[in-house]
């Protein structure tokens, strides 16, 4: 039987920046992003409080011919203010929709967006606004993987939902290889053990310590967002 109440009462959702160019090369695509949000939409009116750890991807991939050799330290940087950038857009996506959000930066660039404040973001949620993270964790080396299982276990949220292009973790590419299959569920030391490359190992220690499960899921695929977050079997849940 579907259930007709959330079984979360708070997630993070790790959004790349590559989901937000469609069909583009890089850069943000105003039709993809306002289906993105429509899905974020419908699991907040539900009355779901929802923390975004947004990706830099789709900018990042435009400068970074230009960033060849450059110190990693230095393009790690460049990388998170790429981040802020997508957090400003999809800020302003959401209001366009009726939503009410915050965009909390790890970076300090109070002229334009929040510090990250620990304690004012669970205020926000606590309220009913979406609270968007920007500038991963703020250090180079982390990713912004990372970033989400950070934030979702300083938040308390009770599940880590990332986003992807494709409908869950699979044994192999499907795009390579058509007799992979998809998981339903696989255990932290089972997808650590394999490699499986869907978020980078640090991410995935990070939230088997905190006992907070991850589902990986399309974000592509109407609905989704919403049927993980109700219980139903969508995508693939990595468990502790």
């Amino acid at each position: 039987m579907t259930q007709s109440a959330p079984k979360f009462k708070r997630i993070l959702l790790k959004l790349s920046g590559e989901a937000l160019m469609g069909a583009d090369a890089y850069g943000i695509n105003r039709q993809t992003i306002s289906e993105i949000v429509a899905e974020i939409k419908g699991v907040v009116d539900l009355g779901v409080q929802v923390g975004v750890v947004i990706g830099g991807g789709n900018i990042f991939r435009g400068v970074a011919p230009a960033a060849t050799g450059m110190d990693r330290a230095q393009a790690d940087y460049m990388g998170m203010l790429a981040t802020v950038m997508n957090g400003l857009a999809l800020h302003d996506a959401m209001r366009a929709a009726g939503m009410v959000s915050r965009v909390q930066s790890a970076l300090n660039i109070e002229q334009v967006v929040e510090p990250y404040i620990r304690g004012k973001a669970i205020r926000y949620l606590e309220q009913g606004r979406t609270v968007i993270f920007a500038a991963g964790t703020g250090n180079p080396f982390f990713t912004t993987d990372t970033a989400a299982a950070l934030r979702g276990a300083e938040i308390g949220a009770e599940i880590v939902l990332k986003a992807t292009k494709v409908d869950g973790i699979y044994t192999a590419d499907p795009k390579k290889d058509p007799a992979a299959t998809r998981y339903d569920r696989i255990s932290f030391n089972e997808a650590i053990a394999q490699n499986l490359a869907v978020m980078d190992a640090t991410a995935f220690a990070l939230c088997r310590d905190q006992q907070l499960p991850i589902n990986v899921f399309s974000i592509f695929k109407p609905g989704a967002l919403k049927r993980v977050v109700l219980g139903e079997n969508e995508g693939t849940l990595v468990y502790c």
